[in-house]
C-alpha cells in the first residue's frame, strides 16, 4: 500500500491513503512544541495497536462462527524522555462475545497478541494488553 505526504503547517503533516484517498492529520503534540490538535505519530502507532487487536479478534472470531456483539478498548501511551520514544502502551481491551467456550476465548486472545502490530513494534516497549471478554 502506498501513501503521500506533506507538511502543510509547522509540526502538522497529511497523509493521503491511496487507495481509499483518505486523509490523516497529524500534529506534534503541545509538550513537544505543536499545536495538539491531531493524533500525534506516536498515538498513532498506540491506537494502532489497540486497532489492531480489535480487528485480529473480529476476524478470528469469524473463523469459529462466534459474534462479536462489540467491542471496547481504553489505550495510555507513556513516553520516555531520553531518547524520546513510546517506552509503553498499555490497551484494556473488552470483548462481547456471544457463544464459544473458554477454549475459544483462550485461543482468540493468544491469535490477537501476536496481531501485526503487535510483532512489529520493538521490544523495548512495554506492551501491557489485557483482553477480557463479557
Amino acid at each position: 500500500m502506498k501513501f503521500t505526504l506533506s507538511y502543510p503547517q509547522p509540526l502538522r503533516t497529511q497523509a493521503v491513503h491511496q487507495g481509499n484517498r483518505q486523509i490523516l492529520l497529524t500534529d506534534a503534540p503541545r509538550d513537544n512544541g505543536g499545536l495538539g490538535e491531531a493524533y500525534s505519530p506516536t498515538d498513532l502507532v498506540s491506537v494502532g495497536l489497540a486497532s489492531c487487536l480489535m480487528t485480529i479478534i473480529g476476524l478470528r472470531a469469524a473463523q469459529r462462527k462466534l459474534e462479536i456483539l462489540g467491542m471496547d478498548a481504553e489505550v495510555e501511551k507513556q513516553m520516555s524522555p531520553h531518547p524520546r520514544r513510546i517506552s509503553r502502551v498499555s490497551v484494556e481491551l473488552i470483548v462481547r462475545l456471544s457463544g464459544g467456550d473458554s477454549g475459544d476465548r483462550e485461543w482468540i486472545q493468544e491469535q490477537a497478541l501476536a496481531c501485526p502490530v503487535a510483532l512489529s513494534l520493538h521490544p523495548d516497549i512495554d506492551q501491557d494488553v489485557r483482553i477480557s471478554f463479557a
